[in-house]
């Protein structure tokens, strides 16, 4: 190979890769000095001129003329003798400038050269790739899948970049098959050696958001402002959205008559249920939005625990809580607080379990409070087996409990059979 089959060979890769010039002369001049460095020991004493606008490469070797038998150094210095084989009036102390052909270099320099140049058209493009998704961290992109392994799903998207979705970042009820278009968000990239590592997730808030950004032309405009979005990946979303505009319903916006707007998303949740809130700084008006779609009594808020206290009517607690706690969850994470639902019964009709805390023990007080029971009554109204499985606390300790809070009141319910046989 001579230097102007190399340089146009690399010209080839300049094209196919998008390597701008300056970058393809440092590469080139870099992979040169490389295998200058292994034959010579050092590049010190070379010029290397690259031009590959015009196809050219000139590689000169640069010496001082020494006198025959006093060469110590063959990168640096020439022999009177070889020196006038290049012209025959050098002298002793001259400069000798000596052309350098790749062929010149031997097979082996020329096998080194290849690899070299190949390492760094790749480094290169894994710094393009790298710095590229990185700065799309939080996007969304969309690829194909091309391999479904056990923990993880690899997507090719169409300049056949590799991009991993992990189970963890998978919603539970995604299923992939080979071929298969993705969407996900970019949500991390890392460098694994010198390999970018491109991590999706549709499990992510930021994929809901972005989707907004897609299918809600006033959020893409920035009429609409998406404030906060929480989720439970395929179950329930919270999205507490804004306008500055008046004349703007932010709500009606997102969700599009009938539903029409927000259909779409839903279906690429997986049927994730999203609730859209109008967002207010006022805290008692946004918690009353977050826990909808139950209806708040009143409500008490403890700055300083960072504690909402939320009472409602009986047969608003479960919606209040919602299926498998996802709605008070969610709404406490849209608040930024813990929330504890109660019911909300006049105190001379009922007792607090509180008032039992010298004979209940305080955690099993906690344990019922948990899924929304603080009162006397609103235990003893429950099934003991339903109890059992809601709260995982052992029967006897229920029976023993219902045994304290039944000398409070009068009461009776078809679980006293089965107390009774308990004792005997």
């Amino acid at each position: 190979m001579d230097n102007h089959a190399l340089i146009e060979s690399f010209i080839e890769f300049k094209d196919e890769k998008n390597i701008d010039r300056i970058t393809l002369m440092a590469i080139l001049e870099e992979a040169l000095k490389t295998v200058l460095r292994k034959k010579y020991g050092s590049d010190d004493h070379f010029d290397i001129i690259v031009n590959p606008d015009k196809g050219d490469l000139e590689i000169y070797h640069n010496r001082i003329v020494v006198e025959d038998g006093e060469v110590e150094d063959e990168s640096a210095e020439i022999s009177l003798t070889d020196a006038r084989k290049i012209e025959p009036d050098f002298e002793v102390g001259e400069d000798v400038s000596e052309t350098v052909l790749i062929s010149d270099l031997g097979r082996r320099a020329v096998l080194a050269l290849r690899q070299t140049l190949v390492g760094k058209i790749m480094e290169h493009d894994n710094a393009n790739i790298y710095e590229k998704f990185k700065d799309m961290e939080g996007e969304i992109v969309s690829g194909e899948v091309h391999h479904i392994r056990r923990g993880h799903v690899i997507v090719i998207d169409d300049d056949q970049n590799e991009m991993v979705l992990t189970k963890d970042q998978q919603i539970p009820s995604d299923f992939f098959r080979k071929g298969d278009t993705i969407r996900a968000v970019v949500n991390e990239v890392n460098l694994k050696g010198s390999k970018p590592q491109i991590m999706l997730s549709r499990t992510s808030p930021a994929f809901l958001e972005k989707l907004f950004e897609q299918e809600i032309p006033e959020i893409f405009d920035g009429l609409i402002t998406i404030k906060k979005v929480v989720r439970i990946p395929g179950e329930k979303a919270k999205v507490a959205v804004e306008s500055y505009d008046d004349r703007i319903d932010p709500v009606g916006a997102c969700v599009g008559m009938k539903g029409s707007r927000i259909h779409s998303i839903v279906r690429e949740l997986r049927n994730e249920n999203i609730d859209v809130i109008n967002y207010t700084t006022n805290e008692q008006l946004m918690t009353q939005r977050a826990l909808s779609p139950a209806h708040i009594s009143r409500l008490e808020i403890d700055e300083a625990e960072n504690h909402i206290a939320v009472f409602v009517k009986p047969e608003e607690v479960s919606r209040a809580i919602g299926k498998g706690g996802y709605n008070v969850r969610l709404a406490s994470q849209m608040l930024g607080k813990e929330i504890d639902i109660f019911r909300d019964i006049p105190s001379d009709e009922d007792v607090m379990l509180s008032e039992f805390n010298d004979e209940i023990d305080e955690w099993v007080i906690e344990t019922f409070k948990k899924i929304g029971l603080d009162t006397a009554k609103s235990v003893l109204e429950q099934d003991i087996d339903d109890l059992v499985n809601r709260t995982d606390l052992e029967y006897e300790t229920i029976v023993d409990v219902r045994r304290i809070l039944k000398n409070e009141f009068d009461f009776s319910d078809n679980d006293d059979e089965k107390d009774n046989s308990t004792e005997e």
